[in-house]
C-alpha cells in the first residue's frame, strides 16, 4: 500500500515540501555564527547562489524557496528563538540539505558574517515597526541597514521587501531607490498567491492592503558611496498604524 503524503498545512495553506520519515530528516540548525565572514562553499559543501531571508519567522517563504529551488543555497535568520525552533523543525522534517537557520539579527549579520558581493537575493517580509516611541531606533529599515544590503549583494542581486504598514512603506518607497532600482509589486507573489509568509496569509484573509516591491542593487554605486549617502538620509520616524498590533500577536502563535 503506498504510504500517504504528509502534507502540512498553515491556515489552510499548505507548507512546501512534505514531512518526510524520521530516517530522512536533516540537521539545518546553525547553533552559532563564526567569527568573521561566512563561507557559503563550507557550509553547504557546494558553490551556489545564495538567498537570505532577514527577520525569517517560521520559514514558511524559505522552506518554500530551498524545495522549488535546489540549485540555490538558502540562510533565514530572526532575533526570535522560538521561530527558528518552528522553522528548523520543518526544515529538518523536509530532508533538506540547501538550508540553514539562525538566531541572531540581520544587522549584524549582514555587517559582521556576510562578506561584500556574495548574496543572489536578500528577502526582508514584514520588519517589525515598533509601535512604541521608546523603540523606533529598533527598526530595522533604515539607510544605514540598505546600505549593507547593497553591499552584500552580487552585481544586479536583488532586494525583496513586503509590509502591511502604510507608515513604513511609505518611508521605504522614499529611501530604497536611493541604493536600488525599485518597483512596487501591486499583487501577490506569483509562487505565493495565497501569501509567501504567516503574516501575509493573516493580512489577506483580513482584507489588510499588502505592499511589496523588489530593488536590483544599482550597479553605478560603490559602497562606500552607498554609505555616504546613507549619512544623508532620514531615519525611520513614521508614525505605525498601532491598529496593526493585534496582528502582530496572532503572527506569534507560530
Amino acid at each position: 500500500m503506498k504510504e500517504r503524503r504528509q502534507i502540512e498545512r498553515e491556515f489552510g495553506v499548505p507548507i512546501a515540501g512534505e514531512i518526510l520519515s524520521p530516517e530522512q530528516w536533516t540537521q539545518t540548525a546553525l547553533k552559532k555564527l563564526p567569527e568573521g565572514y561566512l563561507d557559503w562553499q563550507k557550509l553547504f559543501g557546494r558553490q551556489s547562489a545564495v538567498v537570505l531571508d532577514v527577520g525569517c519567522g517560521n520559514g514558511r517563504f524559505l522552506i518554500g524557496s530551498a524545495v522549488w529551488r535546489p540549485t540555490h543555497d538558502h540562510l533565514g535568520i530572526d532575533i526570535l528563538p522560538l521561530v527558528i525552533r518552528y522553522a528548523t523543525r520543518r526544515a529538518n522534517q523536509r530532508g533538506l540539505q540547501n538550508l540553514r537557520f539562525a538566531v541572531g539579527g540581520a544587522r549584524e549579520l549582514l555587517q559582521e558574517h556576510v562578506g561584500p558581493g556574495s548574496i543572489a537575493e536578500i528577502h526582508c517580509y514584514h520588519p517589525q515597526p515598533y509601535y512604541d516611541p521608546a523603540q523606533v531606533g529598533r527598526r530595522l529599515i533604515t539607510p544605514e541597514f540598505l546600505a549593507l544590503v547593497h553591499r552584500s549583494l552580487m552585481p544586479d542581486g536583488s532586494f525583496f521587501v513586503q509590509t502591511d504598514n502604510p507608515g513604513y512603506w511609505k518611508y521605504m518607497k522614499e529611501v530604497i531607490p536611493v541604493f536600488f532600482d525599485f518597483q512596487e509589486q501591486s499583487r501577490p507573489w506569483l509562487d505565493a498567491p495565497k501569501g509567501r509568509t504567516r503574516r501575509e496569509i493573516i493580512a489577506l484573509r483580513r482584507g489588510l492592503s499588502v505592499f511589496r516591491g523588489r530593488g536590483v542593487a544599482r550597479s553605478n554605486l560603490s559602497s562606500e558611496e552607498a554609505l555616504r549617502l546613507a549619512r544623508t538620509l532620514p531615519p525611520p520616524l513614521f508614525s505605525a498604524d498601532r491598529r496593526l498590533r493585534e496582528l502582530d500577536v496572532l503572527e506569534m502563535g507560530r
